[in-house]
């Protein structure tokens, strides 16, 4: 190459970081999950910390009630408030140049054009294995992925995901205000089973969001429904993702293999997607190892997907076509 070592990676380096927000943007439009984890200011950032924590509201507040005159009004020390504690999780992505495409691409304006494509691969791979990671349970690759909803939703009250999630045991009957509403269909997709679940998830006007399922069940709520009564929502369609609407939520599904036979119930204002402020989708600089033929950077990020009210959240499972 004409430019020197150092001036290359620095013209690799700096390409990477310009495109590193397009990849984020393109991440997180790409899958209706994402959609749901990141609209409505379900994204949050912090800086650090030991452990990613969040306050949990779980009882009332018993001194709160009328009185008269100089009654005496009770001052009594509350509880019914908690904190869940989630690990930071790691995720990574490499991009390399071997020696070989570097020699290929002889020139700056190539080499630029091999990176971005690269970039773009890593963009797709990233996008497929983070919407699988975050509907899975937390414990791939050795329990060092992130949570996914099997865990925070679909496995909530019993299992390690109950006695383990945040340091608080599900299972325990005080903790019962962190259970997931779970149904086992075992048969067909009724509107029945839709509307007992959305009700038991929901108190007042504090109800779900969006219900994702995967295509088989989706196609089997579209065919419940009469031609003049699916209504959609135009900002889940803006976003390019088909959706019908029930009770006033958006319906919509994913391929993802974890979902098959289950519809999940969300309630975002209790869902975050937790990133650290200096470390999401952070490109590092282009090295050369002094033992490889090879220029490569990563893009890192630190987080966890977290949910402060596993309560207002449910899923119906052993769901048959």
């Amino acid at each position: 190459m004409a430019a020197g070592n150092d001036a290359f990676n620095q013209i690799l380096s700096t390409t990477l970081k310009n495109y590193i927000p397009k990849l984020a943007d393109n991440v997180f439009t790409a899958r209706p999950l994402f959609y749901a984890l990141t609209n409505g200011q379900t994204l949050r950032r912090i800086s650090g910390g030991a452990k990613i924590v969040v306050p949990i509201i779980y009882g009332t507040n018993t001194t709160a009630g009328s009185y008269a005159g100089d009654d005496t009004i009770a001052i009594t020390a509350q509880t019914g408030i908690t904190a869940a504690e989630y690990s930071w999780k790691q995720y990574a992505a490499s991009v390399t140049i071997t020696g070989i495409e570097e020699a290929k691409n002889n020139g700056e304006a190539q080499i630029i054009d091999l990176l971005e494509g690269k970039i773009m691969q890593a963009e797709e791979t990233i996008i497929q294995n983070m919407n699988t990671m975050f509907w899975s349970n937390g414990a791939g690759n050795g329990g060092k992925d992130m949570f996914g909803l099997n865990g925070l939703v679909g496995t909530g009250n019993d299992g390690a995901s109950a006695t383990g999630l945040a340091g608080i045991d599900a299972t325990d009957a005080a903790n019962s205000w962190w259970r997931s509403t779970l149904v086992n269909q075992g048969g067909v997709l009724t509107i029945a089973a839709m509307a007992t679940m959305y009700n038991n998830v929901s108190v007042g006007n504090d109800q779900p969001t969006i219900i994702i399922s995967d295509q088989d069940e989706y196609e089997a709520y579209e065919a419940l429904l009469q031609p003049q009564l699916r209504y959609t929502d135009s900002r889940v369609a803006d976003a390019g993702f088909q959706n019908l609407l029930f009770k006033g939520a958006p319906v919509t599904f994913d391929s993802d293999t974890n979902l098959d036979g289950k519809m999940f119930f969300l309630n975002n204002k209790y869902l975050r997607l937790v990133a650290h402020t200096d470390t999401w989708f952070q490109p590092t600089p282009f090295v050369r190892p002094t033992n490889q033929d090879a220029r490569y950077a990563q893009i890192l990020c630190y987080g966890e997907l977290t949910t402060s009210n596993r309560a207002r959240q449910g899923m119906i499972y052993g769901l048959t076509d």
